[in-house]
């Protein structure tokens, strides 16, 4: 057997574990702007503070895998207008404009779009 064949049964389980950690890491940005914590080293503006509510409660859903699809394109959209409006304005790439994460974000999410939630999420007991 085949090691794609051994570790193909716990796929859903992996997405799963992929789904909540960027969730948890994508929530505490929202937290950053919207409470100062973790403490931001930036001004909240009407746009961030925007943002900070898209983040906490599109994050908290991506967590518990509700809508999951839907919140994850528009989150996948947020990361790319963050992407082209604050990290490229300093510098194009990502390496020196600490972009690196939108960039990730984005397409993990984009991911999360055509992928699903995986296991353990609350769109899977909506099938049933």
């Amino acid at each position: 057997m085949s090691l794609s064949e051994r570790l193909s049964p716990y796929q859903p389980a992996a997405l799963a574990v992929l789904r909540i950690i960027t969730a948890l890491l994508f929530i505490e940005h929202g937290t950053q702007k919207l409470f100062g914590f973790p403490p931001a080293p930036f001004a909240i503006t009407t746009l961030f503070f925007v943002a900070g509510v898209i983040e906490l409660v599109g994050g908290v859903l991506i967590l518990f895998g509700l809508f999951t699809r839907p919140i994850a394109f528009l989150l996948s959209g947020e990361m790319a207008i963050a992407y082209f409006m604050v990290h490229m304005q300093i510098n194009f790439f990502p390496a020196n404009n600490q972009g690196d994460g939108a960039v990730l974000f984005c397409f993990v999410f984009l991911f999360l779009v055509f992928a699903g939630p995986g296991d353990w999420a609350l769109d899977n007991r909506q099938r049933q």
